[in-house]
This record gives structure tokens, C-alpha cells and sequence, in this order.
């Protein structure tokens, strides 16, 4: 474990050196810690794949933490990253791997191919495959989401299995429609929104992960299980009928 400073209001806990389910379990483990005893001054926290970033007011930090402060601002010799540090210090010294008690597995539907699909027959030519057999491989694992980021609810998943393995396009589209389901390297995601993008897309689904108005607004969080399953044209457009 590794804790060092990012600017002079985050701390990054760094729980492992490589993508992994165990290190994962540290990092949720960690982020499920901070929002239940979040730490003081804390604004919020980013989970990603090895690390926790915790960002905090240093004013809040210390005032919470009984410092003696002046009129002008921070006493002389207090320093409010290393408050943080002792204190996530402390609640990451016996983070363990175990796993969580409980798991969401979330089932997204996907309309494979033609409109919805455009690079399919690539994914499968690159690799030896039949459309049909890209869809039954890519339909048949169960990925982790390890985090969201990049845009609103994209999942960062893990668990693609190596045989559709596929790589970006040499230029990326200028707008990718969103629900779109696509492949890059060994992962593969869902575009929540529509945005450019250079993953080469197999499908679309008609559920929205991300919903601005709704609480949390992604429908994914860290730790969640999917499974995407097969659907056909029109169940995709009477199941985005109903969405609107």
C-alpha cells in the first residue's frame, strides 16, 4: 500500500500494483470505509482500478480536526495532508480481500450486428470467428465492473474473454449513439452517452445507464456483475419505446 499527496487537496491510496479482482476487493472495501465514516473535510472519493483518491478542503480538515487555526489561515507547522494521510493510513492498514457479502448482477440487453453493430463482422473476421460466435462468447461471461469514469456511467469492465479480443479503430468516430456496446483491446463497455469514440461496436442496448435526473444517476457502480444478453430488433425498439 502506497499513500502520496495529489496537488495539495487529494490523497491517493494506492492498494495494489495490477488490475485484479483481489485488489479491487481492497479498493471497495476502502471506498464502502469512506462512505460510511467519511473522513473529515472529505468532499468526495474516486475508486479506480488499484487506487482511492480522496479529495478534501484542507481549511475543513483541520477545523473539523480541532486544529488551532489563525486569523489568517493555517497555523504555522499543521499540515492538512498529513491529518489525511494518518487517517486513511489507519482505515487501510487491515483492508482485506474478502469479498462482499453481497453482489449486484445486473443483466443488460443487447441488439447485436447490423445498425446497432457495426464493426461485428470486423470483430469476427479479426478473429477467425462467425458473427454468431462473437455474440454467444461475448454474451456468455460475467464481467466486474472495476470503475466508471471517462463519461456519466461508462463501465469499466473486466472478464472479456481473449478469443474476441479486437483492436480500436485506427481513427476514432466523431459520435458514437449511446447504448453503444463496444470492444477494444481486452475490454469491452458500454457507451452511456453519445461521445466520439474509437471502440470497435457490436450492439446497443435500449437501457440508459446514465440518467441525469435520477439519484444516483448511473444505473453501474463499482463492484456490480453484468451479463449482456441477446436480443432482437424489435424487442430493442418496443424496449426503447418504452423508455421514453
Amino acid at each position: 500500500m502506497k499513500i502520496y499527496p495529489l496537488g495539495d487537496a487529494a490523497a491517493v491510496v494506492e492498494l495494489g500494483a495490477e488490475i485484479s479482482e483481489a485488489v479491487h476487493r481492497k479498493v471497495k472495501a476502502l471506498s464502502m470505509r469512506l462512505e460510511a465514516q467519511p473522513i473529515p473535510g472529505m468532499i468526495e472519493y474516486v475508486p479506480a482500478f488499484t487506487t482511492v483518491t480522496v479529495f478534501y478542503d484542507p481549511y475543513r480538515v483541520l477545523k473539523e480536526m480541532g486544529a488551532q487555526l489563525s486569523k489568517t489561515g493555517i497555523s504555522k507547522g499543521v499540515s492538512p495532508y498529513r491529518k489525511v494521510y494518518n487517517i486513511l493510513e489507519q482505515m487501510a492498514a487491515d483492508i482485506g480481500d474478502e469479498a462482499e457479502s453481497t453482489v449486484r448482477v445486473i443483466e443488460i440487453p443487447v441488439c447485436y450486428g447490423e445498425e446497432f453493430g457495426p464493426d461485428l463482422e470486423f470483430v469476427a473476421n479479426h478473429n477467425g470467428l462467425t458473427p454468431e460466435e462473437v455474440i454467444r462468447i461475448h454474451s456468455s461471461a460475467e464481467y466486474l465492473v472495476y470503475m466508471v469514469g471517462f463519461a456519466p456511467g461508462f463501465p469499466y469492465l473486466g472478464g472479456m474473454p481473449e478469443a474476441i479480443a479486437a483492436p480500436r479503430r485506427p481513427s476514432p468516430r466523431l459520435a458514437i449513439p449511446a447504448g453503444s456496446v463496444g470492444i477494444a483491446g481486452k475490454q469491452t463497455g458500454v457507451y452511456p452517452i453519445e461521445t466520439p469514440g474509437g471502440w470497435q461496436i457490436i450492439g446497443r442496448t435500449p437501457i440508459a445507464l446514465f440518467v441525469p435526473n435520477s439519484n444516483p444517476p448511473t444505473i453501474l457502480a463499482s463492484g456490480d456483475r453484468i451479463c449482456f444478453r441477446p436480443i432482437s430488433r424489435q424487442e430493442y425498439m418496443e424496449r426503447k419505446e418504452g423508455n421514453r
